[in-house]
């Protein structure tokens, strides 16, 4: 009997339940013993599993977060993290591996294939910007709550006559921030795409002051970036290089209610996006994506991940998601300038 482990990487995202569903409810009915290795590469180190039959996947299609819990370790990052890794493949008596992440969960397991060992991927980010795809799950969940608090923010903020400066994942790529915004109708949004301009914003602001609209909504992605750089919580990095991002609203809010005098609040959203329910479309995507997956570990095709492309589901090399991520082009970007103020 074959062993197939199935890990998730990097931040959790609504539908890696559903993709963990669907691996084993193709796997093991065709023979396949599934085992889910637990807290991401962490876990493949230290040889953490658990069985995962169709007892354990019933109902979890609904389940936001991992059953299998999750890490931001890099096993690459040490040499003898390295070894503790590939030893682990080998101990652990996998005949193929499941690896769902985001551009780092990806590139390690692009690595581990590169060293022999029978991976395919399936990519996850809430961001939507992995190259090699069209669109990966939790996208669509996190634009959801977003889309809703950035409702609910218009009618305090109207009543209010305040300014609220709303601000939302995403890190290189101003996805969320771009789709939020225009279903929440905000009247400024701002994405990492394009550095800010705090006078462009403060003059919407006064604008619609100035006939009549006494308030105004300001969606802002977390990695959108001032003339100055970057605002970050914390300067130390992870395990994959990256910094703690945050502020950017808080630093926007103080900067338009100084140059306007007008009240102005910021709301930072966080982890809510990724958390709880997933939407239907992401459990049926991420499905699609585990079935996938699972056909692929069939046929014995490794060193790919399972993508969406021109609306079919086709395997594409590993290493696509080494390439330039999925920014929000320019063509999206010139929806802003007619749907916002």
């Amino acid at each position: 009997m074959k062993t197939v482990g199935v890990l998730t990487g990097g931040g959790d995202a609504p539908g890696l339940n559903a993709v963990i569903r669907a691996v084993v409810r193709v796997l093991v009915p065709r023979g396949f013993r599934t085992v889910g290795i637990r807290y991401g590469w962490r876990g493949l180190m230290d040889r953490d599993v658990v069985e995962l039959d169709l007892a354990a996947v019933e109902g979890i299609q609904q389940l936001g977060g991992t059953i299998l819990g999750t890490s931001r370790t890099n096993p690459y990052k040490k040499a003898e993290d390295a070894r503790r890794a590939e030893d682990g493949f080998r101990a652990l008596g996998l005949d193929a591996l499941v690896a769902m992440g985001g551009e780092d969960t990806l590139g390690v397991a692009h690595r581990l294939s590169k060293a022999g060992h029978p991976v395919v991927g399936v990519p996850k980010t809430i961001d939507n910007d992995l190259p090699g795809t069209d669109v990966t799950f939790g996208f669509d969940t996190a634009v959801s709550i977003a889309t809703e608090a950035i409702d609910r923010l218009h009618t305090t903020a109207r009543s209010h006559d305040r300014v609220i400066v709303v601000e939302v994942m995403g890190r290189h790529a101003g996805w969320i921030a771009l789709h939020s915004g225009v279903a929440g109708g905000a009247h400024h949004v701002l994405v990492p795409e394009r550095k800010v301009d705090l006078d462009a914003v403060c003059a919407t602001v006064v604008r619609r002051r100035e006939r009549g609209e006494r308030y105004s909504i300001v969606v802002a992605a977390e990695g959108a970036e001032l003339i100055a750089g970057s605002v970050v919580q914390d300067a130390t990095q992870d395990a994959f290089g990256h910094v703690k991002l945050g502020g950017i609203g808080e630093m926007i809010a103080s900067a338009i209610e100084e140059r306007t005098g007008h009240e102005t609040r910021a709301v930072t959203l966080g982890h809510v996006q990724r958390g709880g329910t997933p939407t239907a479309f992401d459990r049926m995507l991420a499905c699609r994506y585990g079935v996938l997956a699972a056909q692929l570990v069939i046929e014995g095709r490794f060193g790919v991940m399972a993508s969406l492309r021109d609306g079919k589901f086709v395997p594409a090399p590993l290493d696509a998601v080494a390439g330039p991520l999925r920014t929000v082009d320019d063509a999206a970007l010139e929806i802003l300038k007619t749907l916002t103020d």
